[in-house]
């Protein structure tokens, strides 16, 4: 089932995803948490190296001061730059931090960097 809003855009609503709008790039409109997670990030690794949603990031260990923890809109570790940088947390995050951001990446959702130090625990939900 496809719906124009507007004259700007065309939404397709996808079969098997209980009615979830998606953009003409595949990307999910809305999302309250995500349909599926990257548990215990340590390092820098891709969490979908495809068009996606990250929606929430969460800090379940204590996070060193060494570093930050970066998340980038592209498909491979090697092609995360600034100009692709969906979020930066600078120095050493608490535990119980949760960052929701809701944010459409084109490419797909990396994991650039990771803080080191502490017991470094990191989970994300996504689309």
């Amino acid at each position: 089932m496809a719906a124009t809003i507007g004259s700007l855009s065309t939404f397709t609503t996808v079969a098997g995803y209980g009615g979830t709008l998606k953009d003409p790039n595949g990307v999910e409109i809305y999302s309250s948490g995500g349909n599926s997670s990257a548990l215990n990030l340590t390092a820098a690794q891709v969490i979908k190296a495809g068009p996606g949603r990250l929606c929430k990031i969460t800090v379940l260990g204590v996070v060193g001061t060494g570093g930050n923890l970066t998340f980038n809109d592209c498909a491979t570790t090697g092609a995360a730059t600034t100009a692709n940088q969906i979020y930066f947390g600078a120095g050493a995050l608490a535990v119980g931090t949760v960052v929701t951001l809701d944010w459409p990446c084109l490419n797909g959702i990396v994991c650039s960097a990771v803080p080191t130090g502490g017991t470094v625990q990191i989970n994300v939900s996504f689309n």
